[in-house]
């Protein structure tokens, strides 16, 4: 609609609850107090006493740092991790003479970590200043001094400024409305970035203000507005406008909240009030809560245990060394002449050991530091901002549709990800898409509307319910025709006009009139297309217009007196024009819970149209009026089962004296200065909404999001819990679970709710107390049925659903109940808490975090799912249809709830891994290095002499050690992200911290400690006292450092190597590159000169390298020290492995075996026992059976449930019971129903050597003919023993009790058939373990691969 069209529509004296005027308050008179100070005046920013004033500017900041404070901060940021504060102090105390080595060799890796971790921190702060700069430089027009509209930025925006938004246009700031591009001053807003609503919310400017429609109008205005000063109430506002010696009273009503957008209207005009960091949603910003994963908490408390190892080596050293420098002057005998005992300096004086042994204390701290990982903190972070590219770059988590990728918003919590024990989801935008369908309609007690909801086939499914029409549900969904966005309405009874036909016509002509007049949306022709698009106040309404307009009913023109539809005149069938005059809207309200419109129609009549909820519309229906409300009500029951929205429609005919009376009546209402003014508009508004004629009710759509289902199904095997708190009521809530898979049939629900005769009885007394108290008592005396539920069927496999209303939520939050609740809710396997308020959702997160102490993630799209977001672990937002506020205070960011099954079970499970295993190496190969140390200085009578020189020591960590634990942290898999998907279980590991527990840290540094043993106490006895060289000179002190530093090196990078179980060209270049390196280094440092090399100086080229006994003597060493990790993970693989090792192990056979690239399961693939229904149901039973990559292994337990159908199959002719091979578990029967008697050379149909009553089942006659003793034709048909139909064969079972059948196996070769396999009679177990599904055949058309599974056959052969 074009802006002049615009113009003539004054929705403020059609609506009656949003555009009341604003009237002087009780609070007004707080003007000009403390808190009631601001001052603003309008469209003179530059008015001295304004400037005085000091006001922020529009400029908002978002960053940590400045240019100014960046440095200090920064070092501030890096000395509070304990690590960094300790090698600050070793380096400047390796400036006195008690350090082991050079002060440069020190300070020179401590100024690399930290300035790394610095520029990373720079990095990822200039990242926020980008956003800061963008938001900051979005233009918006300002009224300038040559009285234009000019734009500029909205950083420059002042206080007072005069501003046109435009249509789509954020507001730049807090702004007063003055007018708009309608007449009357209205406009509407969006908040969604705000609150998370979707619904417009309609701000109307003052009267005195509204007439000003175009630019030039402002040449003369000038007023003030004093107000409250900036807070963060985002549903109040108080102030007042003076304007030509009158004051006006302003309210929320006329306030732009900035980051709100204007929708369905062209323009406005407003008067900056608050900006910057005064406006509402910035002083609402808090800083995101500092978010630490649990392996970074542990990491900190390793970082104690070596401290303390530190201090005991340390201390142990110089105790001993206090010994020993007091014996070395005994009643003047000198022990240890050749240290001048009898010179003694303050650090060598055997007179005062004691003093001694503490300076040697303190250099002992220094030497031994090598312990503590300088390059941990910094090498992780490094890591993790590769696994957030990679995060970032995953082609699998974009989503096409809205071009968003995912996003990794901050890089501190990747490992997180892989121990999630809990996830809290929203549903609205979450769950579900937030796109409004029109889908079913009950009109005169007809229900309408052949489409099958997700849930209706959940429903359907649950109740063993598979009609026709739920199996033709997928058919039905495919529309030839155009596809209408709202609309996904499906009934050739009334569709394409034909609903003129139907005996209600009358009644489905006023149903949808009731649709296209009864709203308050906006028509928008597009004029190229000449398409009618419609801009509503919310997506439910919206849908509404859209099927009215689908169904016949078209609306195309509103003005501000009328409402024109092109109609499907019902007797005529033909298109006409009618026009309505407009007289009231009844708008819609959370607590009217109904809108109506008055209008009359061309035929002079005045009709009250309306719609609502029906717990309230029922009440309103004319008793006497013939009536459909019984089947009307259980339809809607019917669409609340399915995961419908529904409301009630309804009409009614007024009398002229009846309107003429009641507008009088209201209109005085509407202009009452009285305090009770909106219960007056109420009251009387009910007068009129009465003696309803009921039409029927509408049923619309808020569609799952593509692979939620499959998507929770494949988190819940992974062991993760997940909660749904939604504000939807609970009918809505329960059957969206069981649409998602959330609840399922076999799971018992345990129901709190408030929802009872008593406490409604107490509430109608309006007794609060009472009430109170009654409810407390209930919820408790429910919270303790559901626990005893609970314990009652411990032992058993049933597995429970809590549901919870919000009413009930606020009590079981209080303090003597939470822990009572949180003990029932974390042992159901599903948690649905419904009417659920933003804040409600915040506390249950904390909650749940704080009382399980475990890894919490909580996932919506909206601003009121922000606090959850912040309150959990993880917060992951979607950036979907309600903003980007969401998405914005998240830790990850995600464009489908689909993608958090690849977030966590990939990324998180990779991340938790690498992570893991990453730090456990970091003190691994410290603890091998740094004990070398420790047993050099013992042999060297803890003299405190450093067995390595100093830039050896320095660059351990730097160069020679750094990069390949960075190349793990980064790029090692234990399995490809396909099998991550494949088998859930393997997030186990993360979820209970295997692979970081206490055993498995302790270990690594047990590991640490033996290698350092082996290869000080191996190289020292094996060169100390032989000839090292060729002209028999022995090893000395370099010489000895060298091969031991070498043994290290050497050591630590293939521990690596076998370590990793992914190899990348990165990884074998980053291991042998760190080893050549050393050798590089020893060259290149060697031929320095010796006053710099000092004992480094030609030591390889010289002493080592031409020594054969060095390199053999390096081998020995190498291969000794890790043989006792080989032998460990040789008998952990075989005896006790982990879940990543079966799986590993099982992937490595089929590869072997040519089976790992066969099929996986795709959508459509069926267990079995589903194939037997749909068979039997549509007369189809072209399936095949093919198995998955487990056909290659023979070891696969009941621990591992990959498929829900277990088979054993044996590459021999078995017999198997077809009830228990297609419908029950294979626990229920005992191994002897499992033998394998082969077909005799027989001619009956029913061979010899089969139990009685079985059949011999052969695959029909094939090129491979089978052999002659394993089936044999039958005399009287000529065919191979009997051929059934499945349908035929399960009815024959199931009629006489005959279900032993022979499946036979022509495909393998005689000499496949061992003597392992079972024979004849043998009554021998099955060995081949196979989960059994099938696939329809017609899958396979085209698309034909190599067959390695001797059973998969068409299924209809497989049993005729």
């Amino acid at each position: 609609m074009s802006g002049s069209r615009r113009r003539g529509i004054q929705f403020s004296r059609l609506y009656s609850f949003s555009c009341f005027r604003s009237k002087f308050g009780d609070e007004h008179s707080q003007i000009g107090q403390k808190g009631f100070s601001r001052i603003v005046y309008c469209n003179d920013p530059d008015n001295p006493e304004q400037v005085m004033l000091r006001y922020r500017s529009n400029y908002v900041s978002t960053t940590k740092y400045t240019a100014v404070n960046f440095i200090p901060k920064s070092l501030f940021e890096q000395f509070r991790r304990v690590a960094n504060i300790y090698f600050l102090v070793v380096a400047c105390v390796s400036f006195s003479p008690l350090a082991p080595y050079t002060a440069t060799s020190i300070l020179a890796p401590l100024l690399a970590v930290i300035g790394a971790t610095m520029a990373k921190e720079a990095v990822e702060d200039w990242r926020r200043r980008k956003q800061d700069v963008e938001a900051n430089n979005r233009k918006v027009k300002v009224y300038d001094k040559n009285h234009t509209f000019k734009e500029t930025r909205w950083k420059k925006l002042r206080v007072g400024d005069l501003v046109k938004v435009y249509k789509d246009e954020y507001f730049p700031a807090d702004l007063l409305l003055l007018s708009s591009s309608y007449e009357d001053g209205i406009c509407y807003v969006e908040t969604t970035n705000l609150d998370g609503e979707t619904n417009l919310k309609v701000k109307h400017s003052l009267d005195i203000t509204s007439p000003f429609h175009d630019d030039n109008a402002f040449h003369q205005f000038k007023a003030i507005i004093k107000c409250e000063d900036p807070n963060e109430d985002l549903y109040s506002f108080i102030g007042t406008l003076s304007y030509e010696g009158q004051q006006y009273p302003l309210s929320l009503q006329q306030i732009l909240v900035r980051d709100s957008k204007l929708r369905n209207t062209e323009f406005v005009y407003g008067v900056v009030v608050f900006t910057g960091h005064d406006t509402k949603v910035m002083q609402n910003a808090t800083d995101p809560p500092s978010k630490r994963s649990k392996i970074e908490r542990r990491m900190d408390k390793i970082i104690y245990i070596l401290f303390s190892m530190l201090i005991l080596v340390a201390f142990v050293g110089s105790f001993f060394f206090g010994i020993n420098t007091k014996k070395d002057d005994k009643n003047g005998k000198l022990k240890r002449w050749y240290l001048r005992p009898d010179e003694p300096t303050i650090f060598y004086d055997p007179k005062r050991s004691e003093l001694a042994a503490f300076f040697h204390f303190l250099t002992a701290l220094m030497l031994y530091g090598y312990l503590i990982p300088i390059s941990l903190y910094v090498s992780i972070e490094l890591v993790k901002v590769l696994q957030s590219i990679f995060i970032n770059q995953d082609q699998d988590m974009y989503y096409e549709e809205t071009d968003k990728p995912a996003r990794a918003r901050t890089s501190n919590l990747n490992e997180e990800l892989g121990q999630v024990d809990t996830i809290l989801s929203d549903k609205t935008g979450t769950l579900t898409c937030n796109s409004m369908e029109f889908v079913k309609c009950s009109i005169a007690g007809v229900a309408y509307g052949r489409g099958v909801t997700e849930v209706e086939k959940a429903l359907a499914k649950r109740k063993g319910d598979i009609s026709d029409n739920i199996q033709r549900s997928g058919d039905d969904d495919v529309d030839l025709g155009r596809s209408v966005k709202g609309f996904n309405f499906k009934d050739d009874r009334i569709m394409n006009g034909r609903w003129v036909y139907e005996p209600q016509s009358e009644m489905i002509q006023k149903f949808f009139r009731v649709l296209a007049l009864c709203h308050t949306a906006i028509p928008e022709v597009n004029e190229e297309t000449s398409e009618i698009a419609y801009e509503a106040e919310s997506p439910d309404e919206a849908a509404f217009v859209i099927a009215a307009r689908e169904l016949g009913f078209e609306f195309f023109e509103r003005s501000q007196t009328s409402i024109s539809l092109h109609e499907l005149d019902h007797e005529s069938s033909r298109k006409i024009d009618r026009s309505y005059t407009l007289l009231h809207v009844l708008e819609f309200s959370s607590a009217r819970k109904r809108m109506s419109v008055i209008v009359r129609n061309v035929e002079n009549q005045l009709l009250l149209l309306c719609k609502g909820a029906d717990s309230v519309m029922f009440e309103k229906l004319a008793k006497d009026a013939i009536n459909y409300e019984a089947i009307t009500r259980d339809h809607i029951k019917k669409y609340s089962e399915a995961g419908l929205r529904t409301l009630v429609v309804a009409y009614r005919e007024l009398s002229e004296e009846e309107f003429k009376t009641w507008e009088e009546e209201f209109l005085k209402a509407q202009t009452s200065v009285s305090g009770d003014r909106d219960s007056l508009v109420d009251e009387v508004a009910d007068k009129i909404e009465k003696n309803l004629i009921l039409l029927g009710a509408t049923a619309v759509e808020d569609k799952l999001q593509k692979g939620v289902p499959e998507c929770i199904d494949k988190l819940a095997k992974a062991g993760i819990k997940i909660w749904v708190i939604t504000g939807d009521k609970m009918e809505t809530a329960i059957n969206i679970g069981y649409a998602c898979s959330l609840l399922r049939e076999d799971m018992k629900q345990i129901v709190i709710t408030l929802d009872s005769q008593e406490i409604n009885e107490l509430e109608k007394h309006g007794d609060k107390e009472a009430v109170s108290k009654a409810s407390s008592a209930s919820i408790t005396n429910q919270i303790r049925e559901g626990k005893s539920q609970l314990t009652s069927s411990k032992g058993s496999s049933i597995s429970f659903g809590l549901i919870i209303d919000g009413k009930s939520l606020s009590f079981a939050l209080s303090k003597d109940m939470e822990d009572s609740f949180l003990d029932l809710a974390i042992s159901c396997t599903s948690v649905i808490c419904c009417r659920s308020t933003p804040k409600q959702k915040a506390l249950v997160t904390r909650l749940v975090k704080k009382g399980t102490g475990k890894t919490t993630l909580a996932i919506g799209d909206g601003a009121n799912d922000v606090g959850m977001l912040q309150e959990a672990d993880i917060g992951v937002g979607i950036s979907g249809v309600e903003g980007m506020q969401a998405a914005m205070s998240s830790d990850f960011a995600i464009a489908q709830f689909r993608f958090l099954e690849r977030l966590l079970l990939v990324h998180g499970h990779w991340c938790y891994r690498r992570i893991s295993l990453m730090i456990c190496y970091f003190f691994y190969k410290n603890i091998a290095f740094g004990f070398t140390l420790f047993w050099f200085e013992a042999h060297a009578s803890f003299s405190g002499q450093p067995a390595y020189n100093d830039w050896y020591m320095s660059f351990y960590n730097v160069f020679f050690t750094s990069l390949p634990v960075i190349a793990l942290g980064v790029f090692d898999q234990d399995v490809s992200a396909r099998h991550c998907l494949k088998y859930p279980i393997l997030y186990r590991e993360g979820l209970h911290n295997i692979l970081f527990s206490w055993p498995r840290i302790l270990g690594w540094i047990f590991n640490g400690i033996i290698s350092s043993m082996i290869i000080f106490f191996f190289t020292t006895n094996s060169v100390l006292l032989q000839a090292f060289r060729k002209d028999g000179r022995v090893v000395d002190f370099e010489v000895l450092g060298v091969m031991m530093y070498t043994c290290v090196v050497w050591t630590v990078n293939c521990q690596m190597a076998l370590s990793i179980n992914y190899f990348t060209w990165i990884q074998h270049f980053f291991i042998w590159g760190s080893i050549a390196f050393w050798y590089a280094f020893l060259v290149m440092y060697g031929a320095v000169s010796p006053t710099v090399s000092t004992t480094a100086y030609r030591v390889l080229v010289e002493a080592c390298a031409p020594s054969p006994f060095y390199w053999f003597g390096t081998a020995l060493v190498v291969v000794s020290t890790l043989l006792p990790y080989l032998l460990y993970r040789a008998f952990q693989t075989e005896f006790h492995p982990m879940i990543h090792d079966v799986i590993q192990r099982r992937l490595g056979r089929a590869k072997m075996m040519d089976c790992g690239k066969e099929d996986e399961l795709r959508d459509g693939d069926l267990l079995v026992e589903t194939a037997i229904k749909v068979a039997a149901e549509n007369d189809d039973d072209e399936f095949e059976f093919f198995s998955d990559e487990f056909c290659c292994d023979s070891q696969i337990g009941p621990n591992f449930p990959i498929f829900n159908q277990d088979i054993f199959i044996e590459e021999s002719s078995i017999a198997i019971p077809l009830s228990k091979l297609l419908i029950e578990n294979r626990e229920e029967h005992e191994r002897d129903n499992y033998y394998s008697p082969s077909c005799s050379s027989s001619e009956s149909d029913e061979p010899e050597n089969i139990p009685k009553g079985s059949y011999c089942v052969c695959r029909p006659k094939s090129a491979e003919q089978p052999s002659p003793n394993r089936c044999k034709k039958s005399k009287s048909t000529g065919s191979v023993s009997k051929r059934w139909k499945l349908r035929d064969l399960l009815r024959r079972s199931n009629s006489e009790g005959k279900d032993s059948f022979v499946f036979l196996n022509p495909k393998l070769p005689e000499e496949k058939i061992t003597e392992k396999s079972p024979r004849k009679g043998s009554g021998g177990a099955p060995s081949a373990h196979e989960a059994l599904y099938v696939r329809n055949r017609a899958v396979k058309e085209g698309n034909k691969k190599k067959s390695y599974l001797p059973y998969r056959q068409n299924l209809v052969g497989f049993f005729r």
